[in-house]
């Protein structure tokens, strides 16, 4: 008999098989090459810039992403011209994140997609199994805290 997988090694495979959906879905719009996690970056930005400036702090801590990889992501992300990192006056250290009109264009059709990755995930799942699933989720990410 198989020994089984423990739910660490279980989440990460489900990870990657979301990251590796994302990424197809997102080819298929034929759009410069974009990452699932360029894609979730800024749709974070355009659906919370209104309620404040967005820094890569805030990148970092939303997605618990260590920090070295979240400023190499925004450095290509500014490579490619999806936002501008641009320095705040009450802290020289600080740099907002504002999505160009180039990034803003394309979000919409990005958002649509994952949209659909997103459906997929819950299909055939009940409201009752989702909020059990969400409960699960919540207590694990609590627990490795």
């Amino acid at each position: 008999m198989e020994k089984p997988k423990g739910i660490g090694c279980e989440i990460k495979e489900l990870s990657h098989m979301i990251k590796r959906s994302i990424d197809e879905h997102i080819a298929q719009l034929e759009i410069e090459d974009i990452t699932c996690v360029q894609a979730w970056i800024m749709g974070y930005v355009y659906q919370n810039e209104s309620k404040g400036e967005i820094y890569q702090r805030d990148i970092e801590k939303v997605f618990h992403i260590r920090r070295s990889s979240v400023a190499e992501t925004l450095r290509l992300m500014e490579k490619k011209e999806l936002i501008i990192r641009e320095s705040v006056s009450h802290d020289a250290r600080l740099k907002k994140l504002i999505l160009t009109p180039k990034a803003r264009a394309i979000q919409e059709q990005i958002w649509g997609k994952i949209k659909e990755v997103e459906d997929q995930l819950v299909e055939g799942l009940s409201e009752g199994e989702m909020i059990l699933f969400m409960e699960l989720i919540h207590k694990i990410k609590r627990n490795i805290k």
